[in-house]
């Protein structure tokens, strides 16, 4: 499944809502979403905004794909999506856990704030206080049957 999209639209999500073309863009935290966040439809509800991102800002490009680590520091998992609910906020990061090679992998949806994110040697890495078989044990998140 080709997650840029989403990733796309998240990232222009978690960034919206700031100040109108004509003043200056808003700029890292002061750029959190203060109005009604992604509109589902065909037309946008509110005249375009633009932000600023900072360096410290983290984009979810980064997060696709980086392993998550327990406390013992072994990888149990990868970071394969990003929900967003109802178009304002992450609500959750969905982990693929098991298989080998994409084949017999599953995916479970963890808690946002359950996760820990640090750049480790110029690398992304997620942090979560669990094992890999509770891990793998966890309610199942099945792509097929959500509405396309």
């Amino acid at each position: 499944m080709n997650f840029r999209p989403i990733v796309a639209g998240l990232v222009f999500s978690l960034l919206s809502g700031a100040a109108f073309a004509q003043t200056a863009a808003a700029t890292g935290a002061d750029a959190a979403l203060t109005g009604p966040g992604i509109t589902m439809g065909t037309a946008a509800t509110i005249p375009l905004k633009y932000v600023n991102i900072q360096d410290t800002d983290l984009m979810t490009s980064r997060l696709i794909g980086i392993d998550i680590y327990n406390k013992q520091n072994e990888a149990i998992g990868e970071i394969s999506d990003v929900v967003i609910g109802d178009g304002k906020s992450v609500i959750g990061i969905v982990a693929s856990v098991g298989g080998f090679l994409s084949i017999g992998e599953s995916y479970v949806v963890l808690d946002p704030a359950s996760v820990a994110l640090a750049e480790v040697d110029g690398s992304w890495k997620a942090y979560v206080d669990t094992t890999k078989d509770d891990l793998s044990n966890a309610p199942k998140l099945d792509y097929s049957k959500l509405k396309k």
